[in-house]
């Protein structure tokens, strides 16, 4: 065998775990910035990692892609809060590439919905299916004591 036939086995060989199973889903974190100060996730205010120590977007897709790759099949898009990640539509579209070629079963982010007004045909029409919205309670003002923001209304218009 060569050494390139070697790498290119080693890098699309598939990923198992310690107990023989096949690794075909990934959380890919997106940003540490959220809209919301959730009590129990960041401080009022926090201290974010300088942007020069965080993937861009586009190393973000080579991370993906090189799982894919290694037979990753669902990608869940988190953060802090991804739709926070300025230009995350461009690596939403980039990966559904992957989804439309059939080399990814499934595209998901977690989000908290504050956003989702500007993004949500967005999203859909670039192959994500499913949405996990974060919401810890319907009532306002318990919402506004964990979030420290009084943003219930404005999620909840979002989902609807």
């Amino acid at each position: 065998m060569t050494t390139k036939t070697a790498i290119e086995k080693a890098t699309t060989a598939p990923l198992i775990d310690a107990f023989g199973r096949r690794i075909t889903y990934l959380r890919l974190s997106v940003t540490d910035r959220c809209d919301l100060r959730c009590a129990y996730c960041m401080s009022e205010r926090p201290e974010f990692l300088p942007k020069a120590s965080i993937l861009s977007l586009e190393e973000l897709e080579a991370v993906a892609e090189a799982f894919i790759a290694r037979g990753v099949r669902k990608i869940r898009l988190t953060g802090g809060e991804p739709l926070a990640r300025r230009n995350v539509m461009s690596l939403v579209q980039g990966l559904s590439a992957s989804l439309h070629d059939g080399r990814l079963d499934e595209l998901t982010m977690t989000t908290n919905g504050t956003q989702l007004e500007k993004y949500a045909g967005a999203l859909k029409d670039a192959g994500v299916r499913r949405l996990n919205v974060s919401l810890d309670t319907l009532d306002r003002w318990k919402f506004a004591e964990i979030a420290r923001r009084d943003a219930l209304d404005r999620v909840l218009a979002r989902l609807d």
